[in-house]
């Protein structure tokens, strides 16, 4: 934990919103550079959401100075950018911990701080969050003033567009703050990115500009009067050719854009919106990674980023692993597949860096497409590719699939489309948390007719999978963990598995082991571990799908042994195991046996480095091998 000696000079005096209100300008600058400093010192022994924090510093700053937050409340969308916030209101002693197992969490919590009015982690949310607070507010007589603060990659999500149509209509007092830095993660795609970055200082605009006024001027006896109305009329010109036409459709009043690091500028603009009534929205232009450097030139590696030495920017120096990540597996052979198979079309939402997607769209860029952050229309948009006879392969994240859930079934499942979804980060991801981690896939898909859903036990098998999919006539959900496999051998070309058969890896005749994905290679080493230990022999299946489950080599497996042990990283509601343990009941081969359920637990599992989190709800070889000694009877070491 910091020392408080340690801190800056000003920055040690800040324990909450109240004290920057006495503060000048020049104070509030000192005290940025000081944010920025302790930020990027944490966040290169934690890592974090760099760049999107160190570019709303002074946004932050202006905030704080000109509301009360012990009234007022803001509501941050995403929270990657909520760094200063968390430091100014009351935990910069504990920022330290940031991201690490019992420390503070890298989003807002409404539990961690009262000044967190609403727990955030995926994009969109922020404006109908706020105004349900709004609403909230004028119910019990209130007289707070409620913000939403959100950036222009989330503001392309349709969640954001229904929250600003209902707030409209509304008309409640609402200020949204539109953080523009052009980015999301990576650089921000489509129509209204483009219609957002127009601004008066464009060439063309001034070059229009200067036109009229020469030929107004040349117009004789009515020229001047002409000029005058045209100056009258500047917030119209200036509303036509910016985003101030699209919000006041909205009917929001549209304020800016306002440079976003100029103190003066950005508190007299927040002056102005908390003296307007209804919903107001102040467009605010800033630099994400504004500050450090290596952030501002590469804003989308340090949006998230591991360690790095804060001197150069350059990740801090990890034990030697020569493996590739399952991300970079699935990018090569989806390329591997693309280049003899011309329907295969790559789609990722905001994410190709993340997704492993980045190398197809530089080799096939006519079949790559971002669709920014829209997952649900990500999903209907392959659906529409799909009946056109293409192979659409959807690379997301599996705790952002979730936002897609109804597109799934009435979209794809319905009419059985052969859309592959390929789940990157499916189990714990680590330091991100209970909003990141892909608990919940297969619970969600398995029940969906027509859904096929598998999980590789290691690279190798993950090359196989993707081969099956793309090559299934019907939807596939393929999940697959955040990090590096384990080794296994690759290939340029991959043979498809048969579709719902899995493979017995050991047999044994003590006990029999039932595991799916990440967690069959921690099984493999618990049981030769024990193996060593007690003498002990025990089968192990490697069931690759969940559906269809390999129900005959299940049941023809299951009757041989009194004691069976499931285990899976998804939560066990739902799960690999009810699977498992339907298919026993249905075929009346559970009898007396013992069936016992390893999987997560239902409960949201905090932030951590990912090994850690493992082990501390037992998915670990470790904590496998002790539930094979209680299942065995050797009690426990």
């Amino acid at each position: 934990m910091a020392d408080t000696e340690q801190q800056p000079t000003l920055l040690s005096r800040i324990n909450g919103p109240a004290d920057l209100a006495p503060l000048s300008v020049a104070q509030l600058e000192q005290l940025a550079r000081e944010l920025r400093a302790l930020i990027i010192e944490t966040v290169s022994h934690t890592g974090g959401h760099l760049a999107p924090s160190l570019g709303v510093v002074e946004l932050t700053l202006a905030m704080f100075k000109v509301f009360d937050l012990d009234k007022d409340k803001i509501v941050w969308d995403v929270g990657h950018q909520a760094y200063a916030h968390k430091i100014l209101t009351g935990r910069r002693d504990a920022f330290s911990t940031l991201r690490t197992i019992d420390g503070i969490s890298g989003f807002p919590k409404r539990g961690e701080s009262p000044y967190d009015h609403f727990g955030v982690g995926h994009s969109s949310t922020s404006i109908s969050a706020a105004l349900g607070l709004a609403m909230a507010r004028d119910l019990d007589a209130g007289d707070g003033r409620v913000l939403a603060v959100i950036g222009d990659g989330s503001m392309t999500g349709g969640l954001a567009f229904e929250g600003l149509n209902q707030a409209g209509h509304h008309g409640r007092d609402l200020v949204v703050v539109l953080n523009d830095n052009e980015m999301s993660i990576s650089k921000n795609v489509g129509a209204l990115s483009s219609f957002l970055s127009r601004n008066l200082s464009s060439r063309w605009v001034r070059r229009v500009k200067r036109d009229v006024e020469t030929l107004f001027k040349s117009i004789p006896s009515i020229g001047e009067d002409l000029m005058r109305y045209m100056r009258r009329s500047e917030g119209s010109f200036k509303g036509f050719f910016t985003p101030g036409m699209l919000f006041e459709a909205f009917q929001f009043n549209y304020v800016g854009p306002i440079h976003g690091h100029n103190l003066p500028a950005l508190i007299d603009a927040f002056k102005l919106v908390k003296g307007i009534e209804g919903p107001v929205l102040l467009h605010v232009l800033t630099k994400k990674g504004k500050g450090y450097a290596p952030a501002e030139s590469n804003p989308a590696h340090f949006h998230g980023v591991g360690c790095f030495e804060p001197e150069t920017g350059r990740a801090s120096k990890l034990p030697a692993c020569s493996l590739p990540s399952y991300t970079d597996v699935f990018g090569r052979t989806l390329c591997d597949l693309a280049a003899k198979d011309t329907s295969i079309i790559a789609i990722t939402a905001a994410m190709p860096e993340g997704t492993g997607t980045s190398a197809f769209a530089e080799r096939f860029p006519e079949r790559f497409v971002d669709v920014g952050i829209c997952e649900q229309h990500a999903v209907t948009f392959a659906a529409g590719l799909a009946t056109q006879g293409y192979r659409p392969v959807v690379a997301v994240y599996s705790t952002f699939l979730q936002r897609s859930y109804d597109q799934i079934v009435h979209d794809v499942c319905l009419q059985n489309l052969p859309v592959t979804f390929c789940l990157d980060r499916a189990g714990l991801v680590g330091e991100d948390g209970p909003t990141h981690h892909g608990a919940f896939d297969i619970s969600f898909l398995r029940h969906i007719p027509n859904m096929t859903v598998m999980a590789p036990k290691d690279e190798g098998e993950l090359q196989r999978m993707l081969a099956t999919a793309v090559t299934h006539d019907g939807p596939v959900a393929l999940r697959y963990p955040r990090g590096v496999g384990v080794g296994a051998e690759l290939t340029d070309a991959p043979e498809p598995l048969v579709v719902g058969e899995g493979e017995l890896l050991r047999d044994g005749t003590d006990a029999l082991v039932m595991a799916l994905g990440s967690r069959v290679h921690p099984c493999l080493e618990a049981i030769e571990e024990l193996e060593a230990e007690a003498g002990v022999s025990v089968a192990l299946f490697n069931a690759r799908f969940v559906k269809p489950l390999p129900e005959a080599q299940l049941v023809e497996l299951a009757v041989r042994f009194e004691r069976i042990l499931v285990v899976e990283e998804n939560v066990r509601m739902g799960g690999f195991s009810s699977a498992v343990l339907e298919c026993l009941s249905d075929n009346n081969a559970l009898g007396g046996r013992t069936v016992v359920r390893l999987g997560l637990p239902d409960a949201f599992v905090e932030h951590g480095a990912q090994k850690e989190l493992r082990r501390r709800v037992g998915l670990d070889n470790v904590g496998i091998r002790e539930r094979l000694r209680v299942l065995l009877g050797l009690g426990r070491a």
